[in-house]
């Protein structure tokens, strides 16, 4: 028995449009994201210019330091001669600790300066880009939702962003630093002894082949790591999700056995991408001893013959020393700039993507006048199968007052017809009124305080039940609050609970049954005082009492606007003023509920399978 859909297996599924980019994006892709990416830390001028700064100088006194020492080795040397200069060489050794004390203070200083600044600005990057992408998530329509999992999204705003943010700090400051480091010193060292010079710079181009090379196969398998975590948490995700189904058929081992094999296919990765570094940090460290014993034979043999002195060599030495952990750094730093590649390209492949229902920036606000609802020959198709149309030639009025019920085989479109009113997709033909204006022509915040849709699936936060129901509006009054409780039959419920409104409800409403989580959902619905109110069979989970109390509860409240009803149980709608029987995405048959019996059709069909003889009492 197969408990959660998902295969760990399968890899993606449906990942944004992004990361096919990604996979076939070459070094001009990559480095406009990286470019990007530095543009944002720009914004914060005085953050980055300091971190910036900071590194130079620290730079500055990093490479005092090599000088300084080889300057301390020929003054002990003097001391060590004798003389008349022993007292003046020990006088200027001093003189040159405390500079060298100052010089490693003032380093260090600044380079904490670096660091604060450098994650300062990744901070704020990460402060903008996690808005940018939570504000995206809430205005991409729901043609993107319907293709994407949720643990994709959580996975693009989580690690990927935080791969974006470390850039700065962990990339383009510690390349600058080492530039520097590198350049000045190579110019200080070629300057001093050309020889010694490029011997001691000779690991430098082994290195960045090295790290080159690394770059390729680190930008390729982070990418196809993120798959994999992404994987394991759609799999966690839906777990959590749906526990109370895995405990009900005690398919926690089965469940355990899905998380461990997604675990360990992204862990075999991950042990793939140390050994990467690991091959590339060692073989760097190697040219780097090697390139040292090189110098020591020949600049100990420039020693001997006196073309050089002690502290030259010293110095020399020193500055490898000190170059040493940039270079164990640089398998970071190249990490880094793949990384924030990788990770740039999905993230801001989610926030370039276009939106599919959106405003046009001069779309004037919905005017109610007669509150009349108009399909005129409209037809769609879902994005992800254009070619295959699931409504064709919907034709139909609802005047205010009036209550349309829609019905029809599973599959036949009737939520689609409820799911168009509210402009959650487009129409692709033919096109959808609300009081002679296109719904495609007017601001839809202002559509959707219009229409508002009670769903099948009812979904509730977690807090009170007074700010579930008031969600719409959030400044209603209590007073308001309780009569939208009371139309949907949830008022007396809600007075015997210990805390009334103020009643927590657990995560998505655990705490409630169905049948109560959809009558919430009716009085959040109801808060609004929409012009079209859209039932889709939002009461299938409440007994047949309680729905003819909302039914006749609703009759009221129905009378100043439009009500459409889509349901499969024929109790829900046979009151309708007008009921539409939808098949195959086309209205087949349309009429009253008496007028539909007599035609002996498929709705005649229908009542005859759902209602009893003995229940011929409804039919009046």
């Amino acid at each position: 028995m197969t408990i959660v859909t998902s295969d760990p297996s399968s890899g993606t599924r449906q990942v944004s449009a992004s990361l096919a980019h990604v996979k076939a994006a070459g070094w001009g892709k990559g480095l406009s994201i990286l470019t990007r990416i530095t543009v944002m830390a720009f914004r914060h001028p005085w953050q980055s210019g300091a971190a910036i700064g900071a590194t130079f100088i620290a730079s500055g006194f990093q490479l005092m330091i090599p000088q300084l020492l080889g300057r301390a080795v020929d003054q002990a040397q003097g001391i060590m001669a004798g003389g008349d200069a022993a007292s003046v060489a020990q006088d200027a050794l001093l003189w040159t600790a405390i500079l060298l004390l100052a010089a490693s203070v003032m380093r260090g200083l600044f380079t904490m300066v670096q660091n604060y600044y450098g994650e300062a600005v990744g901070h704020h990057i990460g402060y903008e880009l996690r808005l940018a992408c939570y504000e995206k998530i809430q205005r991409l329509s729901f043609s993107f939702h319907d293709t994407i999992h949720s643990g994709d999204l959580i996975t693009i705003g989580l690690l990927d962003l935080e791969g974006v943010r470390m850039y700065f700090s962990t990339a383009l400051v510690r390349m600058i630093f080492l530039s520097v480091l590198i350049g000045l010193g190579a110019y200080l060292l070629l300057s001093t002894d050309i020889v010694l010079g490029l011997l001691a710079l000779s690991f430098v181009p082994f290195v960045g082949w090295r790290s080159s090379v690394t770059q390729l196969r680190l930008r390729a398998t982070w990418l196809d790591l993120q798959e994999r975590l992404q994987v394991l948490t759609r799999v966690m995700e839906e777990n959590l999700g749906g526990i109370r189904v895995v405990r009900a058929f005690s398919a926690q081992e089965h469940e355990l056995d899905k998380f461990d094999a997604a675990s360990r296919d992204a862990l075999t990765l991950a042990h793939q991408r140390v050994g990467i570094r690991v091959a590339n940090t060692s073989a760097m460290t190697l040219s780097f001893f090697a390139a040292m014993g090189l110098v020591l034979w020949v600049g100990g043999g420039k020693v001997t013959t006196g073309e050089i002195t002690v502290g030259t060599l010293a110095s020399f030495l020193t500055f490898m020393t000190i170059l040493q952990m940039p270079v164990r750094q640089l398998g970071l730093m190249v990490n880094a700039f793949a990384r924030a590649s990788t990770c740039g390209a999905r993230l801001f492949g989610l926030l370039d993507m276009d939106i599919a229902v959106k405003d046009d920036p001069k779309a004037p606000a919905l005017k109610l006048t007669d509150g009349t609802l108009r399909f005129e020959n409209v037809g769609f198709a879902y994005p992800a199968a254009p070619d295959n149309a699931v409504l064709a030639g919907i034709s139909f009025e609802a005047r205010r007052g009036e209550t349309i019920g829609i019905v029809g085989p599973p599959g036949s479109g009737k939520s689609t017809i409820a799911n168009l009113i509210p402009r959650f997709y487009d129409v692709t033909a033919g096109r959808i009124t609300i009081d002679g204006q296109d719904i495609r022509d007017v601001r839809l915040q202002s559509l959707r305080r219009s229409v508002v849709v009670v769903q099948q699936d009812s979904f509730l936060f977690t807090t009170t039940i007074e700010n579930n129901i008031a969600y719409g509006d959030p400044w209603a009054r209590e007073a308001q609050i309780a009569r939208a409780s009371e139309s949907a039959q949830l008022h007396n419920y809600v007075l015997g609970l210990p805390a009334s409104y103020e009643t927590v409800v657990g995560e998505r409403g655990v705490s409630l049954s169905g049948g109560q989580k959809q009558r919430l959902s009716i009085a959040r619905a109801v808060m609004l005082k929409p012009a079209v109110m859209v039932f889709d069979d939002s009461t299938a989970a409440i007994d047949a009492a309680t729905e003819q109390r909302i039914q006749s509860a609703m009759r009221r409240y129905a009378a100043d606007r439009v009500t459409i009803i889509v349901a499969h149980r024929l109790s829900s709608l046979m009151h309708a003023d007008r009921i539409l029987f939808v098949e195959d995405g086309r209205i087949v048959e349309q009429g009253s509920h008496q007028e539909l019996l007599r035609q002996g059709g498929r709705y005649r069909a229908l009542y005859d399978l759902q209602i009893r003889p003995g229940d011929d009492v409804l039919a009046g």
